[in-house]
């Protein structure tokens, strides 16, 4: 199999239905103890049913350049936009993606918008000053989005927002310096993280260098392509990386190298390996600070699918067939 390629200057996207499938950017308890168990049963029961099926928490993914939500446990699947890279707002009342218009045979113009998840009403922002913006990141409190964009000759890194007003530069792009891929707001909004496929950065609003982190130095054999996704855990004190290990597949069906998913700890400075070498992981997203979200492929194969599963290895679980991008609404 082989892949297929619409290239758009300086970050590419694979949007394929080849052995690897990943969407890529080269270029988120007496009579009195008797009634005392008899209410508190069922409110634990309750509570239980809650916390393993929230009934107010969605997924949103893309497919087949469109974008889905679902709910937390992959069902009730509902189309509500035409696009790619969708990113649901915290409170899961909003989905931010891109647009993508073709106006010729071989050009493009890609818009960030929001569509409303109940009325289904979309704003597309075409008062950014580009025809060329991609991946949407959304604060915390749903204020402010995150993206990049491309007015000129290379990529900046911007914000905006939620209602489209208030576009402003955070990291001006410079001529000859490698592109700041997968950008993502830390969760008190007042930093954010991205990757140039040699390093990860925590840069300030003002687009400062906070932190450095060589890639290779705290993954071993890993690095980062245009396409490794970055996602903050919700207490703020892990990164989930999406890796490319130096290491063979051992699948005839696989042209690329093997993806895993670390979790790299800000304090401590040291990474743990979640995906084994076996389990393909990538454009991983965190549900809570002990569960995440992710794509992989299973051999044998054609299309991705979004897993769940315990930080420690445990409760992996297929949600979604068919799918990309996943990102989940706020705990």
């Amino acid at each position: 199999m082989v892949h297929q390629h619409f290239q758009i200057s300086f970050w590419r996207v694979r949007v394929c239905n080849g052995a690897r499938g990943r969407a890529c950017r080269d270029v988120l308890r007496d009579t009195g103890n008797a009634v005392k168990t008899i209410i508190f049963l069922p409110f634990a029961m309750a509570s239980f049913a809650a916390m393993a099926f929230p009934a107010d928490r969605h997924i949103a993914f893309e497919r087949n350049n469109a974008v889905y939500i679902a709910n937390l446990g992959g069902t009730n699947e509902k189309k509500i936009a035409d696009g790619i890279f969708p990113a649901i707002s915290p409170d899961g009342t909003r989905v931010a993606f891109n647009t993508v218009e073709k106006t010729s045979d071989a050009s493009y113009v890609r818009h960030i918008a929001v569509t409303d998840v109940a009325t289904g009403k979309t704003t597309v922002f075409k008062d950014v000053p580009s025809d060329n913006s991609y991946y949407p990141s959304w604060t915390a409190d749903g204020k402010q989005i995150l993206f990049s964009t491309r007015p000129h000759e290379v990529w900046d890194l911007v914000a905006i927002n939620s209602d489209g007003t208030n576009f402003h530069v955070l990291k001006p792009g410079v001529q000859n310096e490698i592109t700041r891929y997968s950008p993502i707001w830390a969760r008190d909004g007042q930093s954010l993280f991205c990757q140039d496929m040699t390093n990860i950065y925590q840069l300030g609003l003002d687009g400062a260098v906070l932190s450095q982190w060589k890639i290779g130095k705290i993954v071993p054999k890993g690095d980062m392509s245009g396409d490794g996704r970055i996602d903050v855990s919700p207490d703020g004190k892990r990164l989930l990386l999406s890796i490319d290990m130096g290491e063979e597949s051992g699948r005839k069906d696989w042209d690329g190298p093997l993806p895993a998913l670390w979790s790299f700890d800000l304090e401590s400075q040291k990474t743990t390996r979640l995906t084994p070498k076996k389990l393909f992981g990538w454009d991983g997203a965190w549900i809570d600070n002990n569960n995440i979200l992710f794509l992989s492929r299973a051999a044998g194969e054609k299309d991705d699918s979004i897993y769940r599963m315990s930080v420690d290895g445990k409760n992996l679980k297929r949600l979604i067939k068919n799918a990309r991008f996943p990102s989940v609404s706020a705990p």
